[in-house]
């Protein structure tokens, strides 16, 4: 019987990736049939990475069929090993490349999460440029993107992306799937610095804390010690409803967010650009996570063409309290950053409260007002906020309080 297995993608409409299909052989060593318009620059490369890449895994003869749509080496190495997998061979190990050094910075816990740009784990061509349209974190998603047949090609292609992607400043985020299928997803991601892990349609917090488990034992089994930071998302009525208990059930938590497509289907709603049926999901979840202290990000806005009505949203979440919102488009990340930017009249107004509050404490007075009117302590800190939001986004430098550096 021939045991053969393939992976990829393959037509004329292909671009950024290849298609691999190995059939095991007794005897005859490796055949490599190439078809690649890059051949005559790059098919010894190529077929020299093939025969490392079996050696690696344990194949001695075997003839692989490639037709390559200029996959780098990152994708070419995934492809092999999953056809590899799916013929039922069993390999010792994986097939690494070595790692770049522009894939080894640890993220921060206190960091800016305004834009998360999601990215389908099994499309290689929307990788290798994610970085340069200036996100503040990469999603790699590993489920609802991902047809189910296809849940293990994309967790070979998003494990040698966080190997060998540059993604610049962006946080490194991957989305894993739901139960047991999301636990073996961190099986692949952990070792290779994952930044992030976003938990989907969390409904208990021992979901959190299960993967926190899991994540826990895989750094230990690799010797790793930077911490893995997670990120709920409350995507159903129960969801909403325990926000608090969800996002303050793990120190590693840093944000909770919140997914209104099944919501709205879990209660039975149509979604509407009003966003009526949504409110009080989306209120549980910010107030939830304000009372953990831990960032409220904000749902997607599903229309990639409509900028205004994006802006607008952005608008309406940031006067709600959320701090980011997912974008399933680069063209809708400067539209993020700018509507949920402190606006001019916002930084100058906190600027003058946190130096009016600065001098009466420097003259020991109790009593704190700008111009006529008094200022508290809430209205201080949310002063600061704001120029703390200000400085981060470049609106004002970091010593500000001199008149003259202001950005």
């Amino acid at each position: 019987m021939v045991r053969s297995g393939e992976a990829g993608q393959r037509g004329p409409k292909v671009r950024s990736d290849c298609w691999i299909r190995v059939e095991m052989r007794q005897e005859g060593g490796l055949d490599i049939s190439l078809e690649s318009k890059v051949a005559g620059m790059y098919g010894d490369r190529i077929r020299t990475q093939m025969e490392s890449g079996c050696r690696d895994l344990g194949i001695a003869h075997a003839r692989i069929e490639i037709e390559d749509k200029g996959a780098l080496p990152f994708t070419l190495a995934a492809r092999l090993e999953c056809a590899v997998l799916r013929s039922g061979h069993r390999p010792a190990g994986e097939y690494l490349l070595p790692v770049s050094d522009k894939c080894t910075a640890p993220t921060r816990v206190e960091r800016l999460r305004r834009s998360r740009l999601y990215l389908p784990g099994n499309e290689p061509k929307f990788y290798v440029n994610a970085g340069l349209h200036e996100p503040d974190g990469v999603i790699l998603d590993l489920e609802d993107s991902v047809a189910p047949a296809q849940k293990d090609a994309a967790r070979c292609l998003v494990r040698n992306a966080l190997r060998a992607v540059d993604f610049l400043d962006a946080e490194r985020m991957v989305r894993i799937n739901q139960g047991e299928q999301g636990l073996e997803d961190l099986d692949w991601i952990i070792p290779h610095n994952c930044h992030l892990v976003l938990i989907p349609k969390v409904e208990d917090p021992q979901q959190v804390t299960t993967v926190a488990t899991r994540c826990d034992e895989l750094r230990a089994a690799h010797g790793l010690d930077t911490e893995v930071l997670f990120m709920p998302i409350i995507e159903s009525a129960l969801g909403a409803w325990r926000a608090y208990e969800i996002a303050s059930s793990h120190p590693a938590i840093v944000g909770l967010a919140v997914g209104l497509e099944d919501y709205t289907a879990d209660i039975g709603a149509q979604r509407t650009l009003a966003g009526t049926e949504s409110f009080w999901a989306r209120a549980q979840v910010l107030n939830g996570a304000r009372a953990a202290g831990v960032q409220p990000i904000d749902t997607v806005f599903s229309d990639v063409t409509d900028m205004e009505g994006l802006a607008a949203s952005c608008v309406e979440a940031k006067g709600l309290g959320f701090t980011g919102k997912g974008c399933i488009h680069p063209r809708q990340i400067p539209v993020v950053h700018r509507a949920l930017a402190p606006d001019p009249q916002e930084v100058d107004r906190a600027r003058r409260i946190v130096l009016a509050f600065e001098d009466a404490e420097q003259r020991g007075l109790g009593v704190v007002s700008l111009g006529s009117k008094m200022i508290d302590a809430p209205v201080v800190k949310r002063a600061r906020t704001t120029v703390d939001m200000a400085v981060r986004v470049g609106l004002l430098v970091a010593d500000w309080r001199d008149d003259t550096a202001e950005a």
